[in-house]
């Protein structure tokens, strides 16, 4: 029988070539080049990650499902300290109302303070809960109410103590409160209702311009 002179090859010389084809085919095939590495990736990560040293000098250790779980409840515990949306409510409530104090008085920088801090509170509570359910299970959007009121009627505030306007901060802020209000009852809470407050949550906060003592302190000092 006439032997061909690739059947007189030594098999280690068939078996080079038909690698370097292989090889050569992979080379035109950027597909199959990127599939090949992923397989080499992946024996690579399942066969030596258990002998890869941390800096300590020990192996690491496999991830378990147990470690999973483990994290999944530090989140929830980290969660549940974080502060509730009625908790930034309360910081809205105490900014604005002695921002009526300070624009009554026409302490007008101080005024300036205390609406930037409403906003930041207000738009703190729209962060931990973007969409309010209603117990009717009306879903209401607080992030499109707080960007009409900001750009409305916290405006119209800001452009009253811009132009150190009483009359149209008093009247801008009255119309913050029914803007307000209208919120309170889409969230389905129509009691919670505001008014001008009668006095500072905050009596150590002189709120006159400059701070010029109240009549009150100046009765106290002794002659």
């Amino acid at each position: 029988m006439n032997r061909s002179e690739n059947d007189l090859e030594p098999l280690g010389n068939q078996e080079h070539k038909q690698n370097m084809k292989h090889l050569t085919h992979l080379k035109s095939n950027p597909l199959a080049v990127f599939v090949a590495g992923l397989l080499l990736f992946g024996a690579f990560e399942l066969v030596l990650r258990p002998l890869i040293l941390r800096a300590d000098g020990q192996p690491t250790p496999p991830v378990q499902a147990s470690d999973c779980d483990g994290k999944r409840d530090s989140l929830k515990a980290i969660t549940s300290r974080l502060p509730t949306q009625s908790h930034e409510m309360q910081d809205v409530g105490y900014h604005f109302e002695n921002l009526w104090f300070a624009g009554d008085r026409q302490n007008w920088p101080l005024a300036g303070y205390y609406l930037r801090k409403t906003r930041f509170y207000l738009e703190l509570a729209v962060q931990i809960k973007p969409v309010h359910k209603t117990r009717a299970g009306t879903e209401v959007d607080l992030q499109g109410i707080l960007d009409a009121v900001n750009h409305g009627l916290l405006a119209q505030v800001d452009k009253a103590i811009t132009n150190k306007d009483v009359a149209g901060f008093n009247a801008a802020y009255r119309q913050t409160m029914e803007g307000c209000d209208a919120c309170h009852t889409a969230c389905g809470v129509p009691y919670l209702k505001l008014q001008i407050p009668t006095a500072p949550s905050a009596p150590i906060i002189n709120f006159n311009p400059g701070g010029i003592p109240s009549r009150d302190e100046k009765s106290m000092v002794t002659p």
